[in-house]
């Protein structure tokens, strides 16, 4: 397994559409585990292909308590209920530093998607989880969470970034400077 670099906004490939994957085989299944790796190194608890530079609908999710492991590989995954029901929550994420604001989404969703090992799921998810699962799922679609929020709130954070950028080098950059944060 490696780590991979994470790109940071206001990156240009955040904002496209991922590819599906037309099957869970080795080359997409290594790339769930390096994203996990990844992930888990940031710390972050989701992650989507393009916030390291892959065009694939592909993200992995663990919500479950510090010390515990529990990740989710998901390929192609697709919301086929949500609730009427919104609640907002404050996200944070890897692409975007440092930021974090309030979005609101549906409680409760069900997802399907093929595993790590191209076996069709599905999984009614709420909660935290089910906001995580949303939010990468935005990423799939080149939507970052800022995109939820006003325009003159999203360009704030977005001048942060491209300040924070230049400062910071190392952004965005993998191995030691992933580890090393």
């Amino acid at each position: 397994m490696a780590l991979l670099p994470i790109l940071v906004a206001p990156d240009p490939r955040l904002k496209l559409k991922a590819k599906p994957v037309e099957k869970v085989d080795a080359a997409v299944a290594r790339l769930m585990d390096d994203m996990l790796e990844t992930m888990y190194a940031a710390p972050g608890i989701g992650l989507a292909a393009p916030q390291v530079g892959v065009s694939q609908r592909v993200i992995v999710v663990d919500v479950s308590p510090e010390g515990e492991r529990n990740p989710l590989r998901m390929a192609n995954p697709e919301i086929i209920w949500a609730s009427d029901e919104l609640r907002p929550y404050e996200e944070g994420c890897l692409s975007l530093p440092e930021q974090y604001d309030e979005v609101e989404r549906p409680t409760r969703i069900t997802v399907r998607y093929l595993d790590h090992q191209n076996e069709v799921r599905e999984l009614e998810a709420d909660g935290l989880l089910a906001t995580c699962i949303q939010h990468e799922i935005d990423h799939l679609d080149g939507r970052l969470f800022v995109d939820h929020l006003s325009s003159l709130r999203r360009n704030m954070i977005l001048r942060k970034l491209t300040k924070m950028k230049k400062a910071d080098p190392s952004l965005g950059q993998p191995n030691e400077a992933v580890a090393a944060r």
